[in-house]
């Protein structure tokens, strides 16, 4: 493959049974073993990171894409998700996750629509990094890189949207609280954020379009002994 770059949250998970992952799990279980009991895991009110919504026809962007492929198979994305290189997925540096988009090549005119959930490209000034299978279809596979033009593309016309879902792993009253352990999480699990609003502080993990990868999610978590729970993403 040419031209293919690391994007963000890709390295391979290792083993929790005496590894760093397990350290930073007896960590992250004394931090919370310290706060008073004031979170909660209800999951009401639930809601995703304000995007400002594009309504604009024209391109979003103009500019070079790349691809990863077979050596990123299976790793983690920044959304949480695992890497799928023969799904329509893109990594892209601040469209929300679960933004649908076509990216259309400007030399041969074929397009593609790919869903983001990954962050990146971060290298020679390049817009988007595209799966295998995305960049096959637009022909990006043999240079590896590709003049393109990115559009927003909406849901069809009468599609209900698809519910998406996160891993909570606590709920608190106190900012700061949530912070500490967003913070403590973010070493195993980047895509860990704090959502708030004018009651509780959720510490969520990960969006994923399919629950069952957000069950695989807090199976995960459960087996280096963190409970959590999944709920709706708002």
């Amino acid at each position: 493959m040419g031209n293919n770059h690391l994007t963000e949250n890709t390295t391979p998970m290792r083993e929790a049974n005496g590894s760093p992952r397990r350290a930073q799990a007896v960590r992250v279980l004394l931090a919370l073993s310290l706060l008073p009991p004031l979170f909660s895991l209800g999951c009401s009110a639930n809601r995703r990171p304000a995007t400002a919504p594009v309504t604009a026809k024209a391109p979003l962007q103009r500019g070079t894409a790349s691809w990863y492929g077979p050596s990123f198979q299976g790793n983690r994305t920044a959304s949480g998700e695992r890497y799928d290189m023969h799904g329509y997925t893109a990594a892209h540096p601040s469209l929300a996750f679960g933004t649908l988009v076509e990216v259309r090549n400007v030399q041969n005119g074929r397009s593609v629509k790919v869903r983001v959930n990954d962050r990146g490209p971060f290298t020679h000034q390049r817009i988007i990094d595209l799966s295998y299978a995305a960049a096959k279809e637009i022909g990006a596979v043999a240079r590896g890189t590709a003049t393109v033009e990115i559009f927003l593309a909406p849901p069809d016309e009468g599609t209900p949207a698809a519910s998406r879902y996160t891993v909570q792993v606590a709920a608190f009253s106190e900012e700061d609280r949530a912070e500490a352990l967003r913070r403590e999480l973010t070493s195993m699990y980047p895509e860990t954020v704090v959502l708030s609003d004018e009651t509780w502080h959720r510490v969520q993990v990960g969006i994923f379009d399919d629950r069952a990868r957000a069950e695989d999610l807090r199976r995960e978590l459960a087996a280096i002994g963190l409970s959590s729970i999944v709920v709706v993403a708002r």
